[in-house]
């Protein structure tokens, strides 16, 4: 039979300490746990007591039965439980305030609402898109969307309908040709 080489020969010690090793933790996890070995007795085996138990008759034993039948005490702080997750609903709204009396027609103390504002006149519809100056004169232009620039100097009618009020610097004052609802037009340019 031939002689192994050193390297196979330490593989091989290598291998058995392994399977050593694994073969006992085999056996130290499968093996029952043993029970510690009891102290030395003077007391036979019927003499001896089971421990945790005690002898007691039936004269000893105080039952209070109406205690069990009791409810239980009310929720508080004392018996709070840390570990239940509960959220006390919201205390109720307050309620509304009393509502104010509306005196009502017919009665001695109604005042009649005044009657409403009348409504304001439709806006221009002209865009102020620049002003022309000719030595002293000067004249405001417009356009009202259709085509065709419009002019018109102060005090002059626009369109037979509007009135040229003043020309400011950025803006112009019209209004209707009747003197009512004067309106300020800025400058828009095109």
């Amino acid at each position: 039979m031939p002689e192994p080489k050193p390297q196979q020969r330490s593989r091989v010690v290598v291998l058995g300490v392994v399977l050593v090793v694994l073969a006992g933790v085999l056996v130290y996890s499968w093996r029952p746990a043993a029970s510690p070995p009891a102290g030395p007795s003077n007391q036979t085996r019927d003499q001896r007591k089971p421990v945790g138990t005690t002898a007691t008759g039936p004269s000893e034993l105080n039952v209070k039965l109406e205690e069990l039948k009791a409810a239980p005490p009310e929720p508080g702080e004392k018996n709070r439980n840390p570990f239940r997750y509960y959220v006390p609903p919201p205390p109720p709204p307050p309620p509304p305030p009393p509502r104010p009396r509306v005196p009502q027609p017919g009665d001695k103390d109604y005042v009649a609402p005044p009657p409403p504002p009348p409504a304001p006149p439709p806006p221009i519809p002209l865009k102020f898109i620049g002003i022309v100056e000719q030595g002293k004169m000067k004249q405001a232009i417009f356009t009202d969307g259709r085509g065709l620039p419009l002019h018109a100097s102060e005090g002059e009618l626009v369109l037979g309908q509007y009135r040229l009020v003043k020309i400011q610097v950025e803006s112009v004052i019209m209004e209707y040709a009747d003197g009512k609802g004067r309106q300020t037009i800025p400058m828009r340019g095109q």
